[in-house]
């Protein structure tokens, strides 16, 4: 089998389901950003970060080839059998979230990205999924959308700005606080 199938070679693209719609089509849009998304994830794995973040973002992975999957059916027409989102999968996210805040010092400012590689691809990768949430949105104002999907990726994205800290925490990296001119 090859990779390439020179189907989109006009600039359309199809999906599951069969529908044609344009590259730029506000749900390829939004697949397409899950997919970036997930690309730096996987650089973040790449990083020295715990056992236990690794496997977590892999989880996080898999969740992203779920929501990629959703986007890219055409909710009218698709009948193949596309794994769901669960509403656990939500709850994971924040708890997660809850175990590592309980490990950092209280939120008193903004922080900038930046202090290491690593911190840096989590603030990269935590404004791609506010990017992807917000094309998502768009697209479920004129079609079918889970709405576990735009709440998965709310809370992602919340989830890798507190592993940013964490990570930051844990290598013993001070926070870039944002400490406004006046």
């Amino acid at each position: 089998m090859k990779i390439y199938t020179k189907t989109g070679d006009k600039g359309f693209t199809s999906l599951i389901g069969g529908t044609r719609v344009p590259k730029h089509h506000l749900r390829i849009e939004s697949y397409g950003t899950v997919d970036e998304l997930n690309s730096y994830i996987g650089l973040i794995c790449d990083q020295e970060i715990t056992l236990h973040d690794k496997d977590f973002l892999k989880q996080i992975q898999d969740r992203l080839f779920t929501i990629g999957s959703s986007l890219a059916a055409d909710p009218e027409k698709s009948r193949m059998v596309i794994p769901d989102l669960h509403k656990e999968d939500i709850d994971l996210l924040e708890k997660e979230m809850d175990t590592m805040s309980g490990q950092l010092p209280e939120l008193k400012h903004f922080i900038l990205p930046g202090g290491s590689t690593m911190i840096s691809y989590c603030h990269i990768a935590r404004c791609v999924c506010r990017r992807a949430e917000r094309l998502t949105v768009h697209l479920a104002e004129d079609s079918k959308v889970d709405d576990k999907v735009i709440i998965y990726l709310n809370r992602l994205s919340d989830y890798l700005f507190t592993l940013a800290r964490k990570l930051g925490n844990d290598h013993k990296i001070s926070e870039n606080q944002w400490i406004p001119r006046l």
